[in-house]
């Protein structure tokens, strides 16, 4: 089956040349030209990736990311015309997954798509047998992808469930920024570490009673994170 990726800026020329590139490779493109079209597709219809422009008409992209990742882990790149680091940061606070910078290269926006597709397909081919983890009173799905505490369903974005999923499946091994950062982001990421400190804050904000004395993310102060 072709993949299909969800276009999403409120330039139509852009939008137009992307499409026709991706449409060249066989991938099926809808597109969208402001917040809330973007949002009304992703409910209606299910992607494989979505392109999501920061600087939208009626909802900002990260308002439109904030709000997919209600009901959706489908992946998220930001488009952004801005390159300050606080605004790629804010980016994947917001759940998104990657980021490019405009001006762009066509061939560096499908090169980082398929880098994703790849990394989403080798997670379902190599997803081990255990459906279920335990610890404590946190209970993980990894099938359906979702995290309980105590009978309490938390509502984690994709990452956040990945960086979890990772340290439960290896408890007490301790895990350098770097190396969550490859193993989850994979190698052709380009953040930095930053990254994994800003979505491990998140993920205690969530998961944790008090996130300074966390009870299940802990961390090795110069070493890195485990879960215990």
């Amino acid at each position: 089956m072709s993949k299909r990726v969800l276009v999403v800026d409120d330039e139509k020329l852009i939008v137009k040349g992307i499409r026709f590139s991706l449409e060249q490779d066989g991938m099926e493109v809808d597109c969208a030209y402001d917040g809330e079209e973007a949002l009304q597709k992703a409910k209606e219809k299910e992607y494989d990736i979505i392109l999501l422009d920061v600087m939208l008409p009626k909802l900002t992209g990260f308002e439109v990311c904030q709000q997919i990742r209600d009901f959706s882990n489908v992946p998220v790149v930001m488009l952004t015309a801005k390159g300050e680091d606080m605004d790629k940061i804010l980016g994947l606070e917001y759940g998104a997954d990657d980021y490019i910078t405009k001006p762009f290269n066509i061939l560096e926006v499908k090169a980082r798509i398929k880098a994703i597709m790849r990394r989403t397909n080798r997670k379902e081919k190599t997803q081990e047998e255990e459906k279920i983890i335990e610890g404590k009173d946190m209970r993980l799905d990894r099938e359906g992808r979702r995290v309980y505490i105590s009978g309490r369903e938390i509502n984690l974005t994709a990452k956040e469930f990945e960086v979890l999923e990772l340290l439960m499946l290896n408890p007490n091994k301790v895990y350098g920024r770097e190396n969550l950062l490859k193993l989850v982001w994979g190698s052709d990421y380009p953040g930095d570490v930053r990254t994994v400190d800003v979505h491990i804050r998140r993920l205690r904000e969530k998961i944790e009673t008090n996130p300074s004395e966390p009870k299940y993310v802990h961390t090795k102060w110069g070493v890195g994170y485990y879960y215990a």
